[in-house]
């Protein structure tokens, strides 16, 4: 009896699929876990000094990540300077940081990127008295230039020097920039260089402050045309205290830029969601910007990350437009695993059906060969004896055949077999009885 059953073919095919969604699924595991994980719940942030610009700028960034279920975690600093470092250091735990432009580059810092400027920072001069005209004037004055590890004291350091003063000749006095006002009005301090910001608490402080002077920057458009990191920013006269017209001329400044530095690192997804609190924090009109105009895809210092190329030129991703932001990245990571998925399933559902054709026929052909074997020994010189070995064969042959379970539609290459196996059989007889008859004779 002849068994036709499609449950075999639903197995084997059943397997082949299993075979190849593990192979797959595999493949999706390892690059979702090592290649694109998910980005952490917690980043790191160096800022600056307690209650400076970089601070409430980070408070502000904060505030716009919790939103998204991120949490920006603080760290404190000196500046520009000690945010340098502690990016360039991967035991530190700082993930991005804001940066005074002019502090680095590339080839200083080959495992950090930007994700554009975001402000202008001026270079303040504030004086007690009457204000100094030439650097010389400087010489035994009591000058802060910030604290170690703050921009402010490596640029105006860098300054002093560019205008052929020897710092040593300066009496440099370290104090805290909230500290900077009361030393001034105190005279504890001749002069005070700041860099920071028009949203600086202290800087509006100073510059509405009569018992201070706001010292133009001398030369600012050679500065600027030597530094090309820096820019020439004016202070509108009386901008800060219109009532008492302070300043009570236009300050001309120079300003480097700052820019979000990150690690190479980062989460990708991370960079796109700063990129949005940069937006929302930065983007504002200025006394020294138009509205939009920062964040900026500049690389004072380092080159723009991927993402934040693409960002400035199409806006965040699309799924990040439309979908919260653990939701977006959830649905991104699903179809990075669905696509490949999906890309080797439609294929394979077309292959299947092949594959197991050729496996139903090979068995089948696999009788054949065994029926062709016995049938080529009829036409050996040996033929005359073992007939009756080969009906045996033939038997067993059968029985195979009968036991072999194949879909419906390859049910007829087993009747053909069975038809085949008769053929062979009745030849196999005719010889046997043939012999038989000449041995009665």
């Amino acid at each position: 009896m002849l068994f036709v059953r499609d449950e075999a073919h639903a197995r084997v095919l059943k397997w082949i699929l299993v075979i190849a969604l593990l192979v797959v699924l595999a493949g999706a595991l390892f690059y979702l876990i090592v290649v694109q994980p998910a980005p952490p719940k917690f980043i790191t942030m160096a800022t600056g000094a307690e209650g400076g610009a970089y601070q409430q700028f980070g408070e502000r960034y904060r505030a716009t990540l919790a939103r998204h279920g991120v949490e920006l975690r603080l760290l404190p600093t000196h500046g520009s300077v000690e945010n340098l470092q502690k990016l360039d250091d991967p035991a530190s735990g700082v993930d991005v940081a804001l940066v005074q432009g002019g502090l680095t580059s590339d080839k200083e810092s080959p495992h950090l990127l930007s994700l554009g400027t975001m402000f202008y920072e001026p270079v303040w001069i504030f004086a007690q008295g009457q204000a100094p005209k030439r650097s010389g004037e400087l010489k035994d004055k009591r000058v802060s230039l910030g604290p170690e590890g703050s921009g402010s004291r490596k640029l105006g350091l860098d300054l002093i020097r560019a205008v052929g003063m020897d710092p040593s000749v300066i009496r440099l006095i370290d104090l805290p920039v909230p500290a900077l006002p009361a030393a001034l009005r105190s005279r504890e301090l001749d002069v005070a260089v700041l860099v920071a910001p028009w949203e600086s608490s202290i800087v509006r402080e100073l510059l509405a402050d009569e018992q201070v002077r706001a010292v133009p920057f001398p030369r600012a458009d050679a500065h600027v045309a030597l530094r090309p990191f820096l820019t020439k920013v004016v202070v509108p006269q009386g901008v800060a205290d219109m009532a008492n017209n302070r300043p009570p001329a236009d300050l001309v400044l120079v300003a480097p830029k700052t820019s979000l530095i990150v690690r190479k690192d980062l989460h990708p997804a991370l960079q796109y969601l700063l990129l949005e609190a940069a937006t929302e924090v930065h983007s504002a009109p200025g006394i020294f910007q138009k509205a939009g105009q920062f964040p900026a895809a500049e690389p004072i210092d380092l080159p723009l990350t991927d993402e934040a190329r693409q960002y400035y030129r199409t806006g965040p991703p699309f799924l990040l437009r439309y979908m919260p932001f653990w939701i977006a990245i959830f649905v991104g990571r699903l179809l990075i695993v669905l696509l490949p998925v999906i890309g080797v399933m439609f294929p394979l559902f077309r292959l299947a059906p092949a594959i197991y054709g050729w496996y139903i026929r090979r068995r089948i052909f696999t009788l054949y060969g065994e029926l062709k074997f016995i049938e080529a020994e009829l036409e050996s010189p040996a033929a005359a004896s073992g007939g009756r070995e080969r009906l045996e064969r033939l038997d067993r042959l059968e029985q195979r055949a009968n036991r072999l379970r194949v879909p419906i539609m390859f049910s007829h290459f087993l009747y053909t077999l069975r038809a085949h196996m008769e053929l062979v059989r009745g030849r196999v007889t005719r010889r046997l009885n043939a012999g038989s008859n000449g041995e009665t004779r």
